[in-house]
């Protein structure tokens, strides 16, 4: 086999291509969450806080006479706590339709009719 059609043969396969996929999607639905969480959800949690304490944004707190810009750190905490707990009701929803989705797919129990005559059979072939 040369070493092209191996190189094709494995840029192929199908789980290679998923996960090109998986990631291109990942990708995309990550800049969603974090649009929502950056332009939505902190504003709406943040804003009467720094009203409060008379700033701008997180980044100005800082520990006088030092670089030191421990408001940037609070804000990318609260940014990832607010990322994780977003995912984790969007995937929360998601399983609850596919567990829906699960249900109603299931298939239906035999019908009397066809529970009497496997009875039959079994018995017949006893």
């Amino acid at each position: 086999m040369g070493f092209i059609s191996e190189f094709k043969a494995f840029a192929l396969r199908g789980n290679i291509v998923d996960l090109a996929v998986a990631v291109v999607i990942g990708g995309a639905f990550g800049k969603i969450v974090s649009s929502l969480v950056d332009d939505i959800i902190t504003p709406a949690i943040l804003t009467p806080a720094l009203k409060a304490a008379h700033l701008a944004d997180l980044g100005q707190l800082v520990i006088p006479d030092t670089a030191i810009k421990y408001g940037n750190f609070i804000a990318q905490i609260i940014s990832f706590v607010l990322v994780a707990f977003t995912l984790f009701i969007v995937i929360k929803a998601i399983n609850t339709a596919k567990k829906k989705e699960d249900a109603a797919a299931a298939p239906a129990p035999p019908s009397k009719q066809e529970q009497l005559l496997t009875e039959i059979r079994d018995l017949l072939k006893k």
